[in-house]
């Protein structure tokens, strides 16, 4: 894809396409799933595409999801009017138009025949591709499908066996459908030497907020409480780990930061203390993590 006279966002654009399509289809198959988040059938094949991806990643096919609402300037260039739409691509080239081929069996019969006339290189089954598969994983269970993102990295640990990262987020995927203790035993069972990786520091993180949070229905307890006396500090903690535990992080954060600014010394700064474990869990990179820690810093020094 040319890149002359574009501006800086479409250049940015066109590099997060070349690495994320173009330089594997050097010596891959690329299989380009043009979606949107609001799209039902692109949800609909996503769990076929990641499927057939895997069972013929060691035939040297790879999995690029490009979503349009964030990549218009790529979307363009392929003249994309609908979605989902699907292509095979080879050393930076479309080849097939797989958009018609929704079924695992379609799909696959289409594959075997570009696969038969292309110089694809094969897989090392022993040691697969896992930036993409363990990027999907990511992003499903980003977009809150914690259940298929429990299958994605499950997939990959089966086939892993040793990648800390697929482990992690096996892991944290298992304490996002609620599955605390399968989440609990799976990081009992690593390996000794594979649990010392940096990795799990943001899983155990999580494993400890889970551990530390009331039950369902207390919830409705604690905000009865918060509200009747809001100066009752142990309350607000407690609701503040039932509402993550929930999945609500914005009213846990918004409840620890309101406690922070009431009284930053109770409980030797237990409420500060949970923030940075909330962030530790979800990670320092993340934007949201990025933002609550500001909001974290002005209620400190602002």
């Amino acid at each position: 894809m040319a890149s002359l006279g574009l501006n800086l966002e479409e250049q940015k654009a066109v590099d997060r396409f070349r690495k994320a399509v173009v330089e594997p289809s050097m010596t891959r198959l690329v299989i380009v799933d043009f979606w949107a988040e609001w799209c039902g059938p692109c949800k609909a094949l996503t769990p076929t595409l990641e499927k057939v991806a895997a069972d013929y990643a060691d035939k040297g096919v790879v999995l690029a999801k490009i979503n349009v609402d964030e990549e218009q300037f790529i979307a363009a260039q392929f003249q994309i009017r609908s979605i989902p739409t699907v292509y095979a691509m080879f050393q930076g080239q479309p080849v097939a138009d797989l958009t018609n081929a929704r079924s695992e069996t379609q799909l696959k019969a289409l594959l075997d025949k570009i696969l038969a006339q292309l110089p694809v290189e094969a897989g090392d089954a022993a040691a697969p591709d896992l930036a993409p598969m363990l990027a999907m994983g990511e992003d499903v269970l980003a977009e809150g499908d914690a259940e298929r993102a429990v299958a994605i990295f499950a997939q990959i640990v089966e086939l892993a066996p040793d990648s800390a990262a697929a482990h992690a987020g096996l892991i944290r995927a298992l304490l996002a459908a609620g599955m605390k203790d399968e989440a609990k035993a799976a990081l009992a069972e690593l390996d000794p030497k594979l649990a010392e990786d940096p990795v799990f520091a943001q899983v155990r993180a999580a494993l400890a907020l889970a551990e530390d949070a009331p039950e369902a229905d207390e919830l409705v307890a604690l905000r009865a409480a918060v509200a009747a006396d809001p100066d009752d500090h142990a309350a607000a903690l407690a609701l503040a780990n039932g509402l993550y535990a929930s999945g609500d992080r914005d009213g846990a954060a918004n409840t620890l930061l309101a406690l922070v600014a009431k009284d930053r010394t109770w409980n030797d700064g237990a409420a500060r203390a949970r923030l940075v474990q909330i962030f530790e869990a979800i990670g320092l990179e993340d934007p949201w993590v990025a933002a609550t820690r500001r909001k974290l810093s002005t209620v400190l020094f602002g």
